[in-house]
């Protein structure tokens, strides 16, 4: 073999190689940049199994509290800038929705969702629901014997004088769980009676968290005895040792639905519908009923330890269609009555 046709034939083969490694290379992964309101802690769980599933596209969580996150959304409604909304309260995405936000889509397996969980006026959802979260109380029992104060077991409870100065609750203008809290009392109560009932827990409420958790990570850290919260949260903190008790008070609780929607101006369709399909997958759900009591896919919820017993039978009925059209105007009054104990932003 000469020279030349040696080099030719080195030549061709390098060139071959190369357009096997050029052909061979994987293709950018999609990145999704994804708003949510879901507990910091889950999110790194629930970002690794979709990429599992879904190989070639990434999770950019931006996360926040379900007021903050609802206001930034409403901030960029003429130029939104997340491909879906995942994880934040029903009423907050009816809200946005009626803003036109969102563009329908029904998911695969969506005929395995309760309809009360998931968009049923429009015919292709706007959202869909993953898995509710409750309303309850988080009672520190030696804190509570210190200052010799019984376990709340109603809501009315908590007006009473030996309670003041020991109650912490969610600011509702920044968290979802303080909304679902107001709104829930004025289905429950009427709204002349619910405003009558947080003027006097107001008395004694020593200040109010912008975090729906906060309450019950402060009672369980002991730096309060009763904290407004949620029912993940408590049962959370109590299986890790806190002595915590976690109350459902009669005579029901409120609760809303962590959901997700598409972006109606997404660049990114194929890959949104794909983590549409896999939230309310089975592998979702299994993922959602580890720490939640109550998954939106029909006989999928199983107890969950330490959730206060019977509290799926203490959920209102829920008008998430009047709590997001009445939603502004309660969180303005809700600002001009109370707002002078919450704590900075």
């Amino acid at each position: 073999m000469n020279a030349g046709f040696s080099k030719f034939i080195k030549s061709a083969t390098f060139g071959i190689a190369a357009l096997g490694l050029f052909a061979a290379a994987p293709a950018k992964a999609v990145e999704l940049t994804v708003y949510t309101a879901v507990e910091a802690d889950e999110l790194a769980g629930f970002k690794k199994a979709f990429e599992s599933d879904n190989p070639g596209i990434t999770i950019n969580w931006i996360r926040d509290s379900t007021g903050i996150v609802t206001s930034k959304l409403m901030a960029e409604k003429d130029n939104p800038q997340a491909d879906v909304v995942w994880g934040l309260a029903a009423t907050s995405l009816m809200l946005l929705g009626n803003e036109g936000y969102f563009q329908g889509y029904a998911p695969k397996g969506l005929d395995k969702i309760d309809k009360k969980f998931y968009d049923t006026v429009n015919k292709a959802p706007q959202w869909v629901g993953q898995r509710a979260w409750i309303a309850s109380v988080c009672y520190n029992t030696i804190e509570a014997k210190k200052a010799n104060l019984p376990i709340p077991t109603d809501w009315t409870d908590l007006t009473k004088p030996v309670y003041k100065g020991h109650v912490i609750m969610p600011n509702p203008n920044s968290s979802g769980t303080g909304f679902l809290d107001v709104s829930s009392w004025m289905q429950m109560m009427g709204e002349d009676e619910a405003w009558k009932y947080m003027d006097a827990l107001h008395e004694n409420i020593s200040r109010y968290t912008h975090s729906g958790s906060a309450p019950c990570k402060l009672a369980a850290r002991g730096e309060t005895a009763i904290g407004v919260s949620f029912a993940y949260r408590g049962a959370k903190s109590k299986s890790e040792g806190a002595p915590l008790e976690v109350i459902a008070p009669s005579p029901g609780v409120g609760w809303d639905l962590e959901s997700f929607a598409i972006v109606h101006n997404t660049k990114k369709l194929d890959a949104a519908k794909k983590l549409a399909d896999w939230s309310i997958s089975e592998t979702a759900m299994k993922m959602y009923n580890e720490s939640y009591a109550v998954v939106s896919m029909v006989g999928k919820s199983k107890p969950v330890e330490n959730f206060p017993a019977g509290i799926e039978g203490k959920m209102i009925q829920n008008d998430f269609a009047w709590a997001a059209k009445n939603r502004i105007r309660i969180l303005d009054e809700w600002r001009k009555r109370y707002d002078s104990k919450s704590d900075p932003k």
